[in-house]
């Protein structure tokens, strides 16, 4: 019914869903705790840390589940984990340019920080983590 890459990519969306979850909840804990609904520097704090915590949760998916990778662990996480990395600084410099500099709120800056980052992780373990 669809492309096989567009299949491939959806069940990466999916997967993501379960890293998204953690990162939002993690900007969502890192606003509430400064007592502070108007102090911009929690929510890119939060976005990074929960980004981290995220990948975690995202790669042991999208090992088995997105590319049946048949690579070693290492071989694979370390790839992934470079992707990830980059995915990182784009999320922290995304969420910084627009919360700290053009002044978004933190829900709207994450959203589209996200989709960007979607684009960049899946093309990242697609053509180069988890080609076999």
């Amino acid at each position: 019914m669809f492309n096989p890459h567009f299949q491939q990519f959806l069940r990466f969306a999916a997967v993501g869903l379960s890293g998204t979850a953690v990162q939002y909840l993690t900007v969502q804990m890192a606003v509430y705790f400064t007592w502070s609904w108007f102090d911009r520097a929690p929510s890119v704090v939060g976005s990074a840390v929960g980004y981290v915590l995220g990948s975690i949760v995202n790669y042991i998916l999208n090992y088995f589940l997105t590319f049946s990778s048949g690579k070693s662990h290492l071989e694979a996480a370390s790839k992934y984990f470079t992707v990830l990395a980059i995915g990182w600084c784009l999320n922290l410099g995304l969420m910084t340019l627009f919360v700290e500099h053009l002044l978004w709120w933190h829900w709207y800056a994450q959203l589209l920080t996200t989709a960007i980052g979607l684009c960049w992780n899946f093309g990242g373990s697609k053509l180069w983590a988890f080609r076999e």
